[in-house]
């Protein structure tokens, strides 16, 4: 199979033949340190369960033992003045399942709740579930072929046009800026939980130095750190939505079997301001979906670490296969739960009146009469948002990054220490975190709620940005004749799935702040917090396509070659696992 590796000259692009099972692969042109020039270590186009021949390693990679980490017995490609790719496997795998699980499911939940019952935010989790999954899709085909730096901010200027990158980047970089003081705002509501009597400006600036110092540190410790820290969510809401079930069924320490209790009462939906009628439940289930789309937001998070991930052609499309995984049982388990286990008439759930709002599994906890536990689980939460902050800074920072190397944002943003650290970047964005702060004086709780609306909206329209990347990226590649089937990642569902993505986060976002509209509940806040980030989407845009006057990319001189050879460098296949235990390790990350 003849594979492009290089940009599209006078005389069309240059090839060279990829191993197929019986054939004998050309040496690679330029191949890692790591690697002899005769075994050539993967395919260009990937081989993520296509059915491809195993890859040859070198004797010097197979001689020295696996620790588990396949990576780490290979050294990353150094070059000064560049990102480092230093996540392993398992720090993508856990990235992309654990990464962002933060305190938009553990506590934003409790809004949702009161707002739509426990049918209504099910149904409202379900639909956007379904619309995440359809990005994600859309997103891995893309990443998995160029795993660049910048992810879909650099794509966006390949196969859309520059304006197109710029609004993309921008909106990202104030997506993932403004998400970090609320996940800190969260936490402060959490510790609030043990000790109210404390300013909040304490727990804010004690859980902001530990985000810091851990970012500061580099991709390697982020990743390492993010591994702990997204095992420890995993384990707990595994571990809740287990629980959750136990006392469902009356096993906990009142023996009350509660059932579907509160479906019946008070009930499956809530009549959203005591409008009556299928009119009012509706309006409840549509007010759940900004809040779930704050805690799906987050998972396109694996294609900004393609440029610092390990073997990107395996691990990412590994990474985005279980993305449903993270929908199915996480989220959409975990509100099944929530609902079973809270009624929706919690005085609790009610974050904007004060700092009393928990999260609807310890007042689950709590009415079950199990002492200690939510305090425990308290603070495994709390570690839920230490890690999504952690999470925010490193993409907030990436982003500027990715836009300084575009040309999008000053060239004193590519600064990067030896250890390829975006050093100014990292900074810089730190610095947005004081926004924080504000709850000192309007509340945490309701600090967090107007983050909550600016961040959901910022994401829905990145969301759309990338499904509007990928119409593009399939439009051309179908021009240029290449065979979506020799991707290491292809989908059967699209393109369909990325127009049903694309539509469904404009309608989610034009209708998001609709309750400002009803009779007595104009709040300027919340008009502006939901649509400010949209109008600044097209504004940004014409702007951007005003100042650079560039036509929009044909389909037919989409680049879909240039930095293929760079990205081969860092491919390879691992090696096969010895025993059970590595296999099962290897199966599992």
């Amino acid at each position: 199979m003849a594979i492009p590796v290089s940009a599209r000259g006078a005389h069309g692009p240059q090839y060279i033949n990829s191993p197929q099972p019986g054939l004998a692969g050309e040496d690679p042109p330029s191949t890692s340190p790591f690697l002899s020039s005769s075994v050539y270590a993967s395919s260009t186009m990937g081989v993520e369960d296509k059915g491809s021949n195993s890859h040859i390693v070198s004797e010097a990679v197979v001689e020295k033992h696996l620790d588990y980490d396949s990576e780490s017995q290979i050294p990353p490609l150094q070059v000064e003045g560049t990102l480092k790719r230093q996540l392993k496997n398992r720090h993508i795998a856990m990235i992309s399942i654990g990464g962002v699980i933060g305190t938009g499911l553990f506590l934003g939940t409790a809004s949702s709740l009161q707002a739509g019952g426990p049918i209504g935010l099910l149904l409202g989790y379900m639909l956007v579930g379904t619309v995440c999954y359809s990005v994600m899709i859309s997103l891995g085909e893309m990443v998995a072929y160029l795993p660049l730096p910048g992810g879909h901010i650099k794509l966006a200027e390949r196969f859309v046009d520059p304006a197109f990158s710029f609004v993309m980047g921008w909106n990202y970089w104030y997506n993932w800026t403004i998400i970090l003081p609320a996940e800190l705002s969260a936490a402060a509501v959490l510790i609030n939980y043990w000790n109210k009597s404390v300013n909040n400006a304490v727990w804010i600036t004690m859980c902001l130095v530990v985000v810091i110092t851990i970012n500061m540190f580099g991709a390697g410790v982020y990743g390492e750190c993010e591994f702990i820290f997204a095992s420890i969510k995993v384990i707990t809401i595994t571990g809740l939505i287990i629980l959750g079930i136990v006392l469902d069924l009356g096993g906990g320490p009142n023996h009350d079997r509660l059932g579907f209790r509160y479906w019946k009462n008070p009930g499956p939906f809530v009549q959203f301001d005591n409008i009556a009628g299928a009119k009012g439940r509706f309006l409840g289930f549509f007010a759940v979906l900004t809040q779930a789309a704050f805690s799906f937001i987050g998972t396109e998070i694996v294609a900004i670490a393609a440029g610092e991930a390990k073997n990107p052609r395996r691990n990412l499309p590994k990474a985005i296969k279980r993305v449903y995984v993270r929908i199915l049982l996480f989220y959409i388990g975990g509100v099944i739960i929530i609902g079973l286990l809270v009624p929706s008439s919690e005085p609790d759930l009610n974050l904007k009146t004060s700092d009393a709002g928990k999260s609807p599994f310890v007042i689950a906890i709590k009415h079950a009469g199990i002492s200690g536990l939510p305090s425990v689980i308290n603070a495994a939460l709390l570690t839920s948002a230490w890690s999504a902050a952690s999470s925010d800074l490193y993409t907030s920072s990436r982003a500027l990054y990715g836009l300084a190397m575009v040309g999008n944002a000053p060239k004193i943003f590519t600064k990067v220490t030896r250890k390829g650290l975006p050093i100014v970047s990292l900074l810089t964005c730190a610095a947005f975190s004081a926004l924080a702060y504000m709850g000192i004086s309007a509340g945490s709780g309701r600090v967090f709620t107007w983050f909550v609306n600016m961040t959901s909206i910022a994401g829905l329209m990145t969301w759309f940005g990338i499904c509007v990347t990928y119409i593009r990226f399939y439009k051309g590649f179908k021009v240029q004749g290449y065979d979506r089937k020799t991707l290491p990642y292809a989908h059967f569902l699209q393109p369909f799935a990325a127009w049903y993505a694309m539509f469904g986060c404009l309608i989610i976002c034009f209708f998001s702040g609709w309750t400002v509209f009803l009779k007595g509940h104009w709040a300027t806040d919340t008009f502006i917090t939901n649509y400010l980030p949209l109008a600044l989407f097209p504004i940004l845009y014409i702007g951007a396509k005003l100042w650079n006057r560039t036509p929009l990319v044909r389909p037919e001189d989409m680049d879909f070659v240039t930095g293929l050879k760079e990205i081969e460098a860092d491919t390879y296949d691992e090696p096969p696992p010895r025993n059970w235990v590595e296999r099962f390790w290897q199966w599992l990350m």
